[in-house]
């Protein structure tokens, strides 16, 4: 009886120490399961990915190195211009000097081209090319027009060089020559490098808006300053820098303002002496000394004077 209880015993303590087993292995520690390798078939896909993104990659430098996007964008606008949008109209804007020919030589090369390959900066770029041209805006207007829009520099002053006469801007580019029967009514910078100074003598007239309008012309002296002539004949000489001109010419404009200077007779003013004015009166026999305030009178008939400071 004792003996059968033993076995009995015996073989169900081994089911249970088997089912304790399968329990332990089901309630592995996360550290264990962590060190576990990955399973083939993960390690697969890895691999495939990895290996698919380095062939794109070598796959697209190759088509940079070739250039192949820029064949693949040409083949699109090839294909819609195959679909009508080719450029058939030039539309020229803001004309008022520049003739509408010109434009259309710049962009004729363009016409029939699909438009999404049209060469607009380097249109815009050839037609910077006119001296009237100061900028253009290129732009496209589907289904078949190039807009060119012009903006044109204005005429400032004339430049007298070299016997030659040329129209420029108030920044002294020049625009186009002059015929001495057809110049118009603008100032006249006369000298070497003068229409590169015209901006400074805008700014120095606006010193004295009174005079600007009877200013005839100005030389550019030695590289250094203005000599301004007026309608009335006088030459009025400037000092050397721009802001030591522009204050000799607001004193001589207020003192012509009080006095009348120009158009009494006078020959030359010479403003180079700082607070200082000196006049020059004729030679010529017969001339009159004006009798003009604040100058003093000339010395005997025997000594005519050349010039008084005032």
């Amino acid at each position: 009886m004792s003996a059968k209880i033993t076995r009995g015993s015996n073989s169900r303590s081994k089911p249970r120490s088997r089912q304790s087993g399968k329990g332990n292995t089901r309630r592995a520690s996360p550290a264990v399961q962590d060190s576990l390798p990955l399973p083939p078939e993960t390690v697969r896909k890895v691999s495939s990915f990895l290996f698919g993104a380095l062939l794109v990659g070598l796959l697209l430098a190759v088509l940079v190195a070739f250039r192949l996007p820029q064949f693949a964008g040409v083949t699109i606008g090839e294909a819609v211009g195959q679909a009508g949008f080719t450029l058939r109209h030039i539309e020229p804007k803001g004309l008022n000097r520049l003739n509408a020919m010109q434009v259309y030589g710049v962009a004729q090369d363009q016409l029939n081209r699909p438009m999404p390959l049209l060469d607009l900066e380097g249109t815009r770029q050839r037609l910077r090319g006119f001296g009237w041209v100061q900028d253009a805006r290129v732009s496209r207007r589907f289904p078949d027009t190039m807009v060119v829009d012009i903006v044109e520099r204005k005429p400032a002053a004339i430049w007298q060089y070299n016997q030659q006469l040329t129209l420029i801007d108030r920044d002294g580019v020049v625009l186009e020559p002059v015929k001495l029967e057809a110049m118009p009514d603008l100032p006249l910078v006369i000298g070497p490098a003068a229409n590169q100074h015209a901006s400074e003598l805008d700014r120095l007239l606006a010193a004295a808006p009174e005079l600007r309008q009877i200013v005839e012309g100005a030389t550019w002296i030695g590289g250094r300053r203005w000599d301004l002539r007026f309608h009335s004949g006088e030459t009025l000489a400037l000092p050397e820098g721009e802001e030591a001109a522009a204050r000799a010419l607001a004193r001589f404009s207020e003192k012509d303002r009080k006095s009348q200077l120009l158009g009494r007779g006078f020959v030359r003013f010479d403003m180079r002496v700082p607070g200082k004015l000196i006049v020059r009166v004729s030679r010529e026999p017969g001339s009159i000394v004006p009798d003009v305030p604040d100058v003093p009178p000339p010395p005997s008939q025997g000594e005519p004077p050349t010039s008084q400071t005032i």
